[in-house]
């Protein structure tokens, strides 16, 4: 049976603009991926008729054609009309989505107190679809469309990602799209993460393994900082996966950190759990990037207690405790701030771990002795403490990023090892990442 073919389309002016970064069309693409589908496209266009036209139809040669974006109620919203057009078939308005979505407007303009007749032409506008199309949900106003044509299986879906996410899960459980997926052979998938070597270093431990092949696809991905390879697998090939994978993993064995897909927070938050132990942050270039990648975690409030943002000196010193004579002789950016930082965290908030993090995120601010990318974490728990010194590339973001990585990386191999303070402040190095 021949495998469907999928084309992804992503719409949007601001996203060929660079205003905004296309979310749906990787998604989309990983949720295919889970279902046994490999999208052979994922097309950016703006909201000109004609380019969005041809992306459309060029869709409509695949199995399946996913698109995001241009279902709202304005008149650049013209998603469904050019399917409609790229499809040959006419628009009709359809009654039953048409008393739906005039429903919702009816509240949201009673909730705004505003009167329902100029809502009333974004509302038609709204239930007019392809004719033989039906609607698999909505989201706010807008409907997830799924249209059967010529072969092929489309659904236009809203373009906010949550909205977009929600009507994918809906628009999976009908009938046409079960269909396509029905065709699909979803390979196993294995995930190995490592942090702390090169992607290089990965890619040479897989020739050195004997490679993909024989049913096994192997892919190496640097992903937030991390080194990620996906095996995908055929049902007959688990044999060969399970020896390319226990030979790719037993020379990076110490690299090697989870063997699934959960964010570094997620097993940072697990492993306080497992051990009982409650976790603040203390952060200054950072700004609050690791409190906020914890806290995007639901249920972290079991274990996450919160974090101070301390980037002035002053505040170091009247919320951390950190002494102005550690300040005045080793600076706000030092080994030594950081551990005070941490320790200051551990004792103002009552936790039994924190982390901290200050350095010189740029683009100025640095010196000879201190440059831009300079930065200091000091993870402290109830047996000791971690330090580590790094030098980071890049601009400003990309150094507060990485830092807050850097950082739940740190608490997790403080956590994981269990080693002593003593031993712990012994490893202690300047790294160059």
């Amino acid at each position: 049976m021949k495998e469907p073919r999928v084309a992804i389309v992503a719409t949007g002016s601001e996203l060929v603009r660079g205003d905004r970064q296309d979310l749906n069309g990787p998604f989309l693409a990983r949720s295919c991926l889970e279902h046994g589908l490999e999208p052979s496209r994922i097309t950016v266009v703006g909201d000109r008729p004609d380019e969005l036209l041809r992306a459309l139809a060029n869709g409509l040669e695949h199995d399946l054609l996913l698109v995001s974006g241009g279902l709202g109620p304005t008149h650049d919203d013209r998603t469904v009309e050019l399917l409609a057009e790229a499809a040959g078939v006419p628009l009709v308005v359809d009654p039953e989505l048409e008393a739906e979505i005039e429903a919702i407007s009816q509240r949201l303009a009673k909730r705004l107190n505003r009167p329902y007749a100029p809502f009333a032409p974004g509302v038609r506008k709204q239930a007019t679809i392809p004719r033989g199309a039906f609607a698999a949900g909505i989201a706010g106003t807008a409907p997830a469309v799924v249209l059967e044509t010529g072969g092929c299986v489309a659904v236009a879906l809203p373009g906010p990602p949550p909205e977009l996410q929600r009507l994918w899960a809906q628009a999976r459980e009908t009938a046409p799209v079960r269909a396509v997926l029905a065709r699909a052979r979803p390979p196993q998938r294995r995930v190995l993460r490592f942090f702390g070597v090169s992607e290089s270093a990965v890619a040479q431990a897989l020739v050195d393994a004997g490679g993909d092949g024989d049913g096994v696809e192997a892919t190496i991905c640097a992903r937030d900082f991390e080194i990620h390879v996906d095996l995908f697998v055929d049902p007959a090939a688990e044999a060969r996966a399970d020896e390319l994978e226990a030979r790719l993993a037993e020379p990076l064995e110490r690299y090697l950190f989870a063997r699934d897909a959960r964010p570094i927070e997620e097993h940072v938050l697990d492993l306080c759990r497992s051990l009982g132990l409650t976790l603040a942050t203390a952060e200054s270039c950072t700004g609050g990037l690791v409190a906020a990648r914890l806290t995007s975690v639901p249920g972290s409030s079991d274990v996450f207690a919160g974090g101070i943002v301390a980037y002035s000196n002053e505040v170091k010193t009247r919320e951390l405790g950190v002494p102005e004579e550690v300040l005045a002789e080793h600076g706000a950016v030092s080994a030594e701030a950081a551990e005070a930082m941490a320790r200051g965290a551990r004792d103002r908030l009552g936790v039994d771990v924190a982390l901290s993090v200050t350095g010189i995120a740029g683009p100025d601010g640095g010196t000879p002795e201190k440059p831009v990318g300079l930065v200091y974490l000091h993870a402290q728990g109830p047996s000791g403490g971690r330090a580590r010194e790094f030098s980071f590339p890049g601009d400003r973001g990309s150094i507060r990023a990485r830092s807050a990585v850097v950082g739940l990386h740190l608490v997790r191999t403080l956590l994981s090892e269990g080693v002593t303070h003593d031993a712990l402040l012994s490893q202690n190095r300047r790294e160059d990442v």
